[in-house]
């Protein structure tokens, strides 16, 4: 390809959505660059694939419902199951304050149409899941429709769906430079070949502040470990546990391919922001945490398990960065989803999609995901569920 509508800097499951859906609709010279050897190398295939609509923010919710309502005609559009099971999300709260936030985040999701979550007790909390330690549980709340999908399913479909579209897909690929011009960015460099371009999204995930940088233009987007867990095959709980989350310190569980997923937030590598290791204190403490909590998993085998950590992008107040750069049109940022990568992947690359084609998205008002939300300075981090 010796020019480029589009160049698409991101092979990841974003980047991916949002060349499908340009090609969906017309565009053609649509390219695709990732630095990686294949697909799946970066944080889609580190993703643990939870799916919910259950936020405490309006933007969220409505990501949510319209990811979803891509992921109901997925199958059809690409051939590739994307694995969307409702398990339900069960959040559960041991304070008070984490009830009220949970009610707060309910209202967020009734004004925005996600009706399906309600409050729950302490009793009925038991009854969803069984396995779990009732000790101190004040409640929580429960939305039957969320549930899971498969990261790297979701990646196939999209990335085999573009490229029966037209769409070109390069790997080993690293853009080390954008040049731009009067219209804003004008080439890519990737080695020692510079490529013209009409267009440019920026999809690099933890990496897009690096990959802004490069035209000259501030994205406050930074990585942030997020280290899992999974036991070795164990059969004492069942694939259609809830994802469990306690609302205080975050830890959650699942079930996935007949092993536990143990998560909880930790700190990033403070000499690394980008590293990726595994830190064998917080697997330690984890496993504790685990079969405190659900008292079972005290015969489910972690130390013989797999660890793994990856990198969430995350954006000082939690929402995604979606549109124009500011200063620079024709680049698009669509990163900064802050751990909700994967399950709003559908909406971000058809909203994408819909303002590279019209100039504003159409499927809904992206205003709180502007990036020149922070044109300002940074902007107050609210707790988001």
């Amino acid at each position: 390809m010796r020019r480029a509508s589009v160049a698409v800097i991101g092979a990841g499951v974003v980047g991916a959505s949002v060349a499908y859906h340009l090609a969906r609709r017309g565009w053609r010279d649509v390219l695709v660059l990732d630095r990686a050897a294949g697909p799946g190398e970066g944080s889609t295939g580190r993703a643990t694939g939870g799916f919910r609509a259950q936020f405490a923010s309006d933007a969220n919710v409505r990501l949510s419902l319209l990811a979803r309502e891509r992921l109901s005609t997925f199958r059809d559009e690409t051939g590739v199951d994307p694995g969307l099971v409702a398990a339900g999300y069960l959040w559960l709260a041991r304070r008070g304050q984490d009830l009220e936030a949970l009610r707060a985040a309910l209202a967020v999701q009734r004004r925005n149409g996600f009706l399906d979550a309600r409050e729950i007790d302490a009793r009925e909390a038991a009854a969803l899941n069984p396995a779990v330690n009732p000790e101190g549980l004040l409640g929580g709340t429960f939305a039957p429709s969320d549930g899971f999908l498969r990261p790297l399913a979701i990646l196939d479909g999209y990335l085999r769906a573009a490229k029966r579209l037209g769409v070109t897909v390069k790997w080993n690929a690293e853009v080390t430079g954008l040049r731009r011009g009067d219209r804003g960015v004008e080439a890519a460099q990737v080695g020692r070949d510079w490529l013209p371009v009409d267009a440019v999204v920026n999809a690099a995930g933890a990496w897009a502040g690096g990959v802004a940088a490069l035209a000259d233009v501030i994205v406050p987007v930074e990585p942030l470990r997020r280290q899992a867990l999974a036991s070795a095959p164990f059969d004492g709980l069942p694939e259609t546990m809830p994802m469990t989350i306690w609302v205080d310190d975050g830890f959650h569980a699942r079930v996935r391919d007949g092993r536990v997923l143990a998560l909880m937030p930790t700190p990033g590598d403070p000499d690394d922001p980008t590293s990726t290791k595994v830190d064998p204190a917080w697997v330690s403490t984890v496993t504790r945490i685990a079969r405190e909590r659900i008292p079972t998993l005290r015969d489910a085998d972690f130390e013989g398990g797999i660890a793994w950590a990856g990198l969430y992008e995350m954006s000082p107040d939690g929402h995604a960065l979606l549109g124009a750069a500011p200063g620079c049109a024709n680049l698009i940022l669509a990163n900064g989803s802050s751990g909700h990568g994967v399950m709003h992947a559908p909406a971000l690359g058809l909203l994408a999609a819909e303002i590279l084609s019209e100039g504003r998205a159409s499927s809904m008002d992206t205003t709180a995901l502007d990036p020149g939300r922070f044109a300002g300075g940074l902007v107050e981090r609210r707790e988001l569920l």
